[in-house]
């Protein structure tokens, strides 16, 4: 195999549990409650109920269970349907460096494979730390969204590298599933770019079973491409650029998912300090008052969420939920986001489109030199009186930098609950989740995930 394979199945294989320390696995564990809130907040939306009537066709030996109705399907189908769920809200983790996504996307994919095979807790946690590492070091080195690729490029290698440590694979296996996930699964970036279809929410879920299935076959045997990476029409030379992988989490160094991003509000995470500007701007300007509003920010959030068309004309819940004009509009008219924000009738609301239409939004370069490292945005507010107010921030609540308590995600667990999942239901997950380091195997948790 090609060094990079190399050295990614040789990190992989030789990390253990007990190279996490305590905070690792806390935060590991705070991710896991939050991309489980996120899963039950999703249940009922069309996509997963669509991804969950193919499920209902496929079996698996042994099988894994989908999140909700406690049916039984393959490894590869619990990891596609539960990851729709945990991310089709927006609301879940992200991963902010020279490339970016949501690597708690492939947290299913590791929950299905333990699952299955009887793994116990602390192999389920050491599997989605493994996951966020292989995901983080590959988005410190590769901005893939320059290059037109989409985030599922290091979901489906964390995936398939979570789930090779929990099938306990040895390096050359590793290296083969490795191979094997990232030469058949390059997705662009057209899932993300104009007019957002259902898709946005559900392509990285469809790398999050890839990386299961190249697991699964690389435990039987099944070789992948030597040299996946750096050989002849391999990923350097067709979709990344030559690039070297720095140190990876232990041996003194954070992992990964201690660098993650949790989200306080249900939108795209670009538009989270943004959101807070807005809620602290409504206290002080009346919304009839407001003549014109300036947003300057960095590049990839004007890129991202504020400079195509389509964000000032949302016509569906994917392009909403990642339009700063109609995300701004809304915390400053209701004074909040919530997943009841994005119905049709809400995006068509007059009073929303005119405010929308007052908005401006500029890339400044001084912002984007600050990125990733701040998240600068500034927003000034003119009133029809001549007054200007200006509001920045850097680090939204639930930053790397600004973490969100314990207590928070709890909360946002709570109401993600509500309607679907009962008083006692909702404490009995919230207890086994962060005791997950003491269970046997994932049974009792999935015995809990059952509430249609």
């Amino acid at each position: 195999m090609d060094e990079t394979t190399r050295t990614l199945a040789n990190y992989v294989t030789g990390l253990t549990y007990d190279d996490l320390p305590p905070g690792a696995v806390h935060e590991t564990k705070k991710r896991l409650v939050d991309a489980i809130a996120c899963a039950i907040g999703g249940f009922k939306s069309v996509p997963s109920e669509i991804a969950r009537r193919i499920a209902s066709r496929i079996g698996g030996e042994p099988p894994a269970r989908v999140i909700g109705t406690g049916r039984r399907t393959s490894m590869e189908m619990a990891a596609f349907v539960n990851s729709v769920m945990v991310r089709y809200l927006d609301f879940n983790d992200t991963y902010i460096s020279k490339g970016s996504g949501h690597p708690s996307d492939m947290m299913p994919a590791i929950l299905a494979v333990a699952e299955a095979h009887r793994a116990s807790g602390r192999d389920a946690l050491l599997g989605i730390a493994v996951a966020y590492e292989v995901y983080a070091a590959l988005g410190d080195e590769i901005a893939l969204r320059d290059l037109g690729w989409d985030q599922g490029v290091f979901a489906v290698l964390g995936s398939a590298a979570g789930a090779a440590k929990v099938l306990d694979l040895d390096a050359r296996q590793t290296g083969d599933a490795l191979a094997i996930a990232v030469t058949a699964n390059i997705p662009t970036r057209q899932t993300r770019a104009g007019e957002l279809s259902m898709w946005k929410g559900v392509a990285t879920a469809a790398a999050a079973r890839a990386g299961v299935t190249a697991a699964l076959l690389a435990r039987e045997g099944m070789t992948g491409p030597t040299a996946a990476f750096e050989g002849k029409d391999g990923v350097w030379e067709k979709v990344t650029g030559k690039f070297r992988l720095g140190p990876m989490g232990g041996n003194g160094k954070g992992f990964g998912i201690e660098r993650t991003n949790i989200k306080f509000f249900p939108s795209e995470y670009h538009s989270q300090a943004p959101l807070w500007i807005a809620l602290e701007l409504r206290r002080k300007v009346a919304v009839p008052e407001i003549e014109a509003i300036n947003v300057q920010t960095y590049f990839s959030a004007w890129s991202e969420i504020g400079s195509e068309p389509q964000k000032w004309n949302p016509q569906t819940r994917e392009t909403a939920d990642h339009s700063m004009p109609y995300l701004l509009a809304l915390g400053l008219i209701d004074g909040r986001i919530t997943v009841n924000s994005f119905s049709a009738e809400r995006m068509r609301d007059p009073a929303v489109r005119d405010l929308m239409n007052r908005i401006r939004i500029a890339e400044n370069r001084d912002f984007t030199g600050q990125y990733p490292g701040r998240l600068m945005t500034q927003i000034e507010v003119i009133t029809k009186s001549g007054r200007r107010i200006v509001e920045s921030a850097q680090y939204p609540r639930g930053h790397a930098k600004n973490p969100m308590p314990d207590e928070d995600v709890n909360s946002k667990f709570g109401t993600m609950c509500e309607g679907l999942v009962g008083t006692a239901r909702r404490d009995a997950l919230l207890t086994t989740l962060w005791s997950l380091d003491q269970a046997a195997d994932l049974t009792g948790l999935f015995d809990l995930l059952v509430f249609e």
